[in-house]
């Protein structure tokens, strides 16, 4: 019997699913800070903090180690008690959900919308109850979720609408910028996938100036220096613990980073824009992949953090994870964003989740791949993913 041999596309060199864009800049700016004497949280962080704040509209900025850690000092901030519930996606990151448990809280999961990958409020609006403390949405892959639909439900049952933006750095909506509503605060990442990166890094952004001065003391250990004044000063040197707080605090080599990187935010973004709109042309004609949508509303921008594909597994011949498998055979890497929170084993032995639950998330948890994506991607680099994943496919091996 002859023996066809099929010709794969593999790359010379593996494709990265993300790179951070960095050049000499960044390299002078941390020079500066390490040269300076000062690396922890000083002059550096106070910096990018206004420049963030005054980036996305907002009056308050607070710069932490993490986004993490910034969505764990906002659910602190509630003083969440025994059967408080927070209304959060299951279709996530796990870090949004396991700090509504660390701060005291229950989750309650609702479900999405397939097309968008955002918080169905329809789905939102039939959990709310008299125990419900606040609502997280998620801007998914960097594209607004339905802000006056969850801000009247949040306003409704007076309770604060939370924004998941740690893929939203740059995002609009409504002519503005995520983080700079009237609206809950708002949590972005920094991490080096991020569409911009300190390295490690979050912040919290808020018009609230008192939440802002509470989550300050809970970032440093609950230190509150001008307190000392109000209980006899012995100095500036003096501080005060007015409550129990964390170690959140970012260092200043970080933060010189993040504002050599605000200050290129905006190429980054419509360099991943050219990008998307060079896969959804390159994957038009694909009948096994539905591409995530373009468009937006008038007054809107999609950040791109993003690029995921949903597949129809009927025109597959195989199965999610084994396609992610086979490019990374061919020297393409993939993310997948995300496995459905609520069934992890953790949340399933808790709190009872079962499969079924939601299932709009589950079956997006199922069919979701994110494909390479970073402003320094080239044409031939989209061109080389479109092609192995045409490849698998066609089952050719």
């Amino acid at each position: 019997m002859k023996t066809e041999t099929v010709t794969q596309a593999v790359r010379k060199e593996p494709l990265p699913f993300c790179r951070p864009t960095l050049d000499e800049r960044e390299e002078q700016a941390v020079l500066e800070v390490l040269r300076s004497g000062w690396l922890t949280s000083g002059p550096q962080v106070k910096a990018l903090e206004q420049e963030f704040a005054e980036y996305v509209g907002a009056s308050e900025a607070i710069a932490l180690t993490s986004c993490t850690a910034g969505q764990h000092l906002v659910l602190a901030a509630l003083d969440l008690q025994p059967g408080d519930e927070v209304i959060v996606p299951s279709m996530t990151w796990p870090s949004t959900v396991n700090t509504i448990v660390l701060s005291g809280g229950r989750p309650v999961f609702a479900d999405i919308r397939a097309e968008t990958v955002d918080l169905d409020p329809e789905s939102v609006a039939a959990r709310v109850s008299p125990r419900t403390r606040a609502i997280i949405g998620v801007h998914f892959a960097g594209r607004a979720f339905d802000v006056p639909a969850l801000e009247a439900i949040a306003g409704q049952a007076q309770v604060p609408l939370i924004h998941d933006a740690a893929h939203a750095a740059g995002t609009e909506w409504g002519g503005g910028r995520i983080g700079g509503g009237p609206g809950g605060p708002s949590v972005f990442s920094f991490h080096p996938i991020k569409n911009m990166t300190s390295g490690e890094g979050g912040m919290i952004t808020t018009n609230d100036a008192d939440l802002a001065a509470r989550l300050r003391r809970l970032r440093f250990h609950g230190i509150e220096r001008d307190a000392w004044s109000r209980y006899g000063s012995k100095g500036a040197a003096q501080y005060a613990v007015v409550e129990p707080g964390f170690k959140y605090n970012l260092p200043d080599v970080l933060a010189a980073i993040g504002r050599v990187q605000l200050s290129k935010l905006d190429g980054f973004i419509a360099a991943r824009q050219r990008l998307a709109e060079l896969y959804d042309e390159a994957l038009a004609d694909v009948e096994a992949v539905v591409r995530p949508p373009l468009a937006v509303a008038a007054g809107e921008r999609h950040a791109w953090h993003l690029y995921t594909i949903q597949l129809r597994p009927e025109r597959m011949p195989c199965d999610r994870d084994e396609l992610m498998s086979r490019l990374q055979a061919r020297g393409i890497s993939t993310g997948l964003h995300f496995n459905a929170v609520h069934l992890h084993p953790y949340y399933r032995e808790r709190y009872g989740c079962r499969e079924g639950d939601l299932p709009n998330t589950e079956a997006v948890g199922e069919r979701i791949v994110s494909l390479p994506l970073f402003p320094s991607l080239s044409e031939a680099d989209v061109e080389s993913v479109v092609t192995a994943l045409k490849e698998v496919l066609r089952g050719d091996g």
